[in-house]
This record gives C-alpha cells, structure tokens and sequence, in this order.
C-alpha cells in the first residue's frame, strides 16, 4: 500500500513507486507498485546496524506477479530488510482461513478449531521477540507488526462481537455526535473543534427502515468486535516486550486506523467485499438473510459506507479520499518510558508517515545511508520529530505536504490545506469530475481542526497559491500524470501488468502446487480455455479437489465427490453454479472441463458454457449467466489436489484433498 511504502522509506509514496496499491499499478513510474532499490526501508537500515528485525502480518508491497514460489524474492519482506516473516502477500486476508507464508514457505493449514489470524500473528511477535532477545540479549530488535484488523472481510469471534450487542443501535448519526462530545472530553481534538457535517451522498439514519436499521447494527458490531479484539492481541505484544530486560528503553508507536475507516461496502454494506472490487452492487436485504453469520467463516462481510465515515469523526470523507483527513489522518500513540519527559499528553503538529523513518534514525544515533547495497539512496523525505517525544517541543516541522490518491488530492502549507476530490469510494466507476474541473476547497486548519469551514470564496489567492503547489510538488514526486480510473485497472490484463504467465496459451500444474497467487496464474478472466487433469482413480473411487481457484469471495473448482465430476463457479458469493458429470471410471482417466466464454473480445464478465468431457466423450454440460470480470479472489490462489484457503464451495469441508491420484493439469487458453 502507498501508506506502508512511506512508513517503511521515509519517502513520499509516489517516490518509493507505490502510488498505487500493486493490484492497480500501472507502468508510470510513481505508480509502478514496485519499491526502488534506491528507496531503502527502515528494516534494511537498521538490520545492517546490528538490530534484529522481524514483520509480521500484512505485506502489501511486493509486486502481485512476484508473489509466488518462483519469487524473485528481493522485494519479498526478507528482501526487504526483514530477518524474519509470518504474514500474508496481498492486499486483504481471510481471518478464519488465511494463506499465509513464513519467510518464503506456504504454512499449512492451521488444525486449530477456533483459530483467528489476528490471535496467531501476536503470538508469532510475541515467540520471536523472546526468542531472538534470548539468544542475543545484546542486540537490540525491530519489530513492525501489521495485522489484517480492522480490514475488510469484517471477521471476528462470536464472544467479540456479542460485547457490542446493541451499542449501535441508535445509528452512525448519533455515533457521530456522542464520539464528537468524547473527543472533546478526553481533550484528543482542541476544544473549539467543529463537527462535519455528514457527507453529500450519505442517507441519514432516521431515512431507514426497521430492517435496515437491524442489519447495519449488527454490522457495526461486528466490525467494533473485530477492533476490540485486534487491540487486545495488540497489547498482548506491548505488555510481552515491555516485561523483557530494556522494556521501559522500547520505543512502541501504534497508528490505528487503514488511510481512514474504509467505504468500500458500499451504500448498503456487503457480504464479499470482492463485489466492490468487480465493479457489483449488493442490496442490503441479501444480508439481513444472514445477519447472524456475519463475522463468521462463511462471509467476506464488509459495513457500509456511512459508518466508515462515522469511524473517521468529526472528519468528513473515508479511505481513498486522500484530498480530505477522512481518508488520510490517523490517530497515532507513541510510549518510551525511558526517555519521554511529558506523558499522557496530545500533540497537534502537522506530521506524516514518512516522517516516522527520520525520527526513528533520530533517536538510535543513525545518519541515513547514501548508499546501500550498491544503490545511490533518494534523499529522505520526512522530517525527525524527536524534540516532539523527549522535549515537550510542540513547534512544527513538517511546513509542505502533498496527498494524492485516485487523483483525490490536496496539499498542505503552514496551517492551510487545499483539498480537491473527484470522486467517492461508494461509487468506484463513477467520477463527479476530473482534476481539470474539481474545485478547490480550503481549510484553515490552524483554526479549523476538523476542515469544517471551506473558506475557498473568501481566500481566492491562497487557493490559486496553494494549486500551484500541488503542481510543483507533484511534478517533482512523480504524482504526474493523474489517473482517475478505478475499478478497470483492478484487472492485471487489460493493464498490460507483468504475469509469470505471460503470453502462454498454455500451461502445466502438478500435484502439491499450491497458493499460486492470482499474479502467477494462468490470466483466464474474459476468454475461453480448457482445463484437461490427468487423473488415477481407484476402484473404490475417489473424492476431493483437482484444481481450484479463488475461494468464498469468488472462484472456480474441479472436484469429484460420489463418484461424478463437479465443476462449480463461484459469482463472487452472489451465485455459484454447479455443472456436474456423468460417473467416472476407474484407473487412468483425462477429464476435461471447456469453458466456452460468450462475451467478445473487450466485453468483460459475460456468460460462458461449460462442457465436461470424461476420457473425450461428453459428461455433463450447463450454462453460465454472468462471470466474473476483474477478480476472482482475495488473498487465495490456484491449488491443484487440496484447497489450501476457505472452499469455494461451501458444500465441502476444505482441504478437501482428493484421495486418487492428480498426474497434471493442464490449462490452454483460447
């Protein structure tokens, strides 16, 4: 994620080519998805000045066509600068059936019956900072820790979310207001502070039905049980490092929050948070039907928009707008007992995440290389904040900084903000104007906190100044050109993005391949292709998984089960259709499966016939309505002989290993 490129460089994210996430990435080189040789992270840094350095959760940096077992793995988190690396390479994970990875090697599949990613990835922090401390008690440790909470899919255990029961139910408008009065009270927003105004577009709690009122509640349950739950296995990781020897000498700093409460379910909340990303709408009268799984193994559950925009009070906007503090301020909390003179107190100052790498090099005794493994570094961009820590120094350092996202953008100088937005992330194919006719809004910020006074008529020539300014610093940060798109760049292939596939027609699996990730496979989306699996069945017959893609967000499976041959495809959660087979024979037998795409060359998420064919002769047959068009999957790959994530078909029980034998499976593209 661009977030995470700055957090690791210590430079804007467009500088470290990470504009974009790498599931967007296109070839402009701020938005290449890639990380720079001469961007080096804080792990690599700091590993080569004698510190131990571990990641563990959430790595979103490495480019999607690297992400497989062929690598290259120099941009994989150990490439990166990190000893040591439990998480998962994509964007988003399932928290019940996550596909993870440590250092290079796929983890199997947890046996645990209550098993919670979140609960694992704080007990591997935890089990690795005790043992390397044991082992080198000299050498001091860096550990960063970004767990999949409080991402979609919304999923959290049942005793988690029933804490919540009710809280919600007087609405995000409310929320709002009684969050607001808290924030006051604690003093974490400056007392004359203002309460946005709800944004244009968001319906108000009182427009809703009793239904509807039901099953947002309960979706706000759940997400409030995920981040309570999050924060618990957080503090685990605190409270275990600060009883080691050198605790109260630890710096920890904790940022809650992903860019801004995330709207990408849309105005009425969602089952698969896949459907946004493939450009689907959902109703919110499909959830109701299941209100009480969500949370649950069954769901990519996602809360509508207008509670992320409750998350991010009293700012207006959510994550993707970058040009407003809804989608780019978080709160953040820094503790070093040793050295920090004033506690328990709020600072204001205008910082950004890239000023976090300087400050961190501040405080260890570091100068940042100008060199590092061969490669002349890029100059830092972020400013150290040290005095801000261990001298009550409350003046700013940060005086210019960009933001852009989407071609939502802004900019900030000496207390004023410029904030220009085309677009909101509950409509993600429709933009309300490009960057040559969105208009320029301005916010005093060292008077207006929360940017809730737009004073733009009023201060004609600040704004025309502060437009120049985004120009030249985008000009100079490789933000140019501007790309508004959205969901139409999700698909690797019509952007012409680097596949280990690359321009095969074919392509040849075998037995143990396991979590290829969607960058590696083979690009079947929009056209026709055959699947051919050579397989041994014995005479008492066979069951499970010959292939598989994706899982419940999205996907296709060959599998047999009572002695027929079940090809299923799952429409992103909405439908899933099952074509099956005749009885198969024993022994040696070449089933097939021809996927005959209706759609035409540029016509995206057509219906396709399916033909199954057993040793040549035709077996079963039926037709798909829709496809897929963008993406089948998040986080979960191909799997040929097991299904290593969650089942793309809820009707068996994942890993759902087939018992005969899989010689290979062979894909030809049309």
């Amino acid at each position: 994620m661009p977030t995470r490129a700055a957090l690791l460089t210590g430079r804007n994210h467009h500088v470290s080519s990470n504009g974009v996430i790498t599931d967007a990435a296109t070839g402009y080189e701020g938005y290449t998805g890639v990380i720079p040789r001469s961007c080096g992270t804080v792990g690599e840094v700091l590993r080569q000045n004698g510190y131990m350095t571990a990641w563990i959760g959430k790595n979103h940096n490495t480019p999607a066509w690297e992400t497989s077992a062929a690598g290259p793995f120099d941009r994989w988190a150990n490439g990166l600068g990190f000893d040591y690396f439990y998480g998962f390479n994509s964007g988003a994970s399932n928290q019940w059936n996550p596909v993870l990875v440590e250092n290079r090697n796929l983890v199997p599949k947890s046996n645990e019956p209550n098993y919670h990613l979140t609960e694992d990835l704080a007990d591997k922090a935890i089990a690795w900072s005790r043992k390397v401390t044991s082992i080198s008690p000299d050498a001091p440790f860096f550990l960063y820790v970004a767990p999949g909470a409080n991402h979609a899919p919304h999923h959290a255990p049942q005793e988690w979310i029933d804490k919540f029961k009710g809280q919600y139910d007087g609405g995000w408008d409310k929320y709002r207001e009684d969050t607001f009065a808290r924030q006051k009270q604690l003093g974490v927003i400056p007392a004359d502070a203002k309460l946005t105004e709800r944004c244009e577009g968001l319906p108000a709690w009182e427009t809703l039905n009793a239904e509807q009122k039901k099953i947002y509640a309960r979706m706000m349950e759940v997400f409030a049980g995920f981040a309570a739950h999050v924060d618990y296995h957080m503090g685990r990781i605190v409270d275990s490092v600060r009883a080691m020897p050198g605790g109260d000498n630890t710096i920890f700093i904790y940022i809650a929050g992903d860019n801004g409460a995330s709207a990408e379910g849309g105005l009425e909340g969602s089952l698969n948070e896949n459907l946004y990303f493939n450009g689907y709408p959902e109703r919110w009268e499909d959830a109701l039907k299941h209100i009480d799984e969500l949370g649950g193994p069954k769901w990519a559950n996602h809360f509508p928009a207008q509670w992320a925009h409750a998350m991010n009070t009293p700012f207006q906007w959510t994550k993707q707008v970058a040009s407003h503090f809804g989608g780019t301020r978080n709160p953040m909390v820094i503790s070093w007992p040793a050295k920090m003179k004033d506690r328990g107190v709020v600072r204001n100052q205008f910082l950004h995440t890239i000023d976090l790498v300087p400050t961190l090099y501040d405080a260890i005794g570091i100068t940042p290389p100008e060199m590092l493994n061969g490669a002349k570094q890029k100059p830092l961009d972020g400013i150290s904040f040290l005095k801000s820590i261990i001298d009550k120094d409350t003046s700013e350092v940060r005086k210019t900084q960009y933001f852009e996202l989407g071609a939502n953008r802004a900019i900030y100088h000496d207390g004023w903000v410029a904030a220009s937005r085309i677009s909101a992330p509950w409509l993600p194919s429709s933009a309300v104007a490009t960057p040559l006719t969105a208009k320029w809004e301005l916010y005093h910020i060292d008077k207006d906190f929360s940017q809730a006074d737009n004073v733009a008529a009023k201060y004609p020539n600040k704004v025309m100044e502060l437009d120049a300014m985004f120009w030249r610093e985008a000009e100079k940060y490789n933000v140019l050109p501007l790309d508004w798109r959205t969901i139409e760049r999700l698909n690797a292939e019509r952007q012409g993005r680097p596949s280990l596939a690359g321009k095969k027609n074919k392509h040849v699996y075998y037995t143990g391949q396991v979590g290829l990730p969607e960058g590696a496979c083979p690009p079947v989306l929009n056209k026709s292709f055959t699947i051919t699996a050579e397989l041994e069945i014995p005479e008492k017959g066979a069951e499970g998984i010959v292939i598989t893609q994706g899982g419940l967000t999205g996907g296709y499976g060959l599998y047999m089960r009572d002695g027929k041959a079940h090809f299923v495809y799952n429409l992103l959660a909405m439908d899933l259709f099952t074509i099956t087979s005749d009885p198969l024979p024993k022994g040696k037998v070449t089933l097939m499966v021809d996927f005959a795409y209706a759609g035409k060359p540029g016509e995206f998420g057509k219906g396709a016939f399916v033909t199954i064919l057993v040793n040549g002769q035709k077996a079963g047959e039926g037709k798909l309505p829709r496809t897929i068009p963008n993406k089948f999957a998040l986080g979960e790959g191909l799997d040929i002989g097991t299904d290593l994530g969650s089942a793309v078909d809820s009707t068996y029980k994942v890993p759902f290993t087939f018992t005969g034998k899989v010689e290979k499976v062979t894909f030809d593209l049309k």
